[in-house]
């Protein structure tokens, strides 16, 4: 699905509306994504319907590294499964894609994204790229490729390893 899809758009005006009244002003994303660096994107729609429910993303880090950008789900369909299903397509496309490693990030008003992330998997790391730094982000980590050897990894994510366990030193 394209990023400039207007259904997907339409859903992240939605998430940043949402965003905005949470943060209540704080800069919450200080690198939006872009139809240039998003190597992936996709909407999840109601079978019966066909009403959209939620989206989400991949960007492109590294050859080996991608990052959760967008999951979101419309506030009728939380708790139903849909962001798991965005998040469970997003890591097959990764896997697809090459990607060994995949990051995202959740901001202190989004106590739900950061249990979301725990519970999939994903590691708490040190605050990598743009969101090093800033107290409001919890950086997140997951390796997806467990046959991914350590060289793939080194050049961005050192600590990184083949027990998917990711070293503080990794970002």
């Amino acid at each position: 699905m394209p990023w400039s899809n207007p259904v997907g758009a339409d859903l992240r005006r939605a998430q940043q509306a949402e965003l905005d009244a949470r943060f209540r002003g704080i800069d919450h994303d200080p690198a939006p994504p872009t139809e240039a660096d998003t190597a992936v994107f996709v909407i999840a729609y109601e079978r019966s319907s066909g009403q959209p429910l939620g989206c989400g993303g991949l960007r492109r880090l590294d050859e080996s590294t991608a990052e959760v950008k967008r999951i979101y789900v419309l506030p009728y369909a939380r708790g139903s499964g849909v962001a798991t299903t965005v998040l469970s397509a997003l890591e097959f496309r990764a896997r697809a894609a090459g990607y060994g490693v995949i990051t995202a990030e959740a901001g202190s008003a989004q106590s739900d994204g950061r249990k979301f992330y725990e519970h999939a998997g994903y590691l708490v790391v040190p605050n990598f790229g743009p969101y090093a730094g800033l107290p409001h982000s919890t950086c997140y980590a997951k390796v997806i490729e467990p046959g991914l050897r350590q060289t793939a990894l080194s050049t961005s994510f050192p600590g990184v390893g083949p027990s998917r366990r990711i070293s503080p030193d990794a970002f």
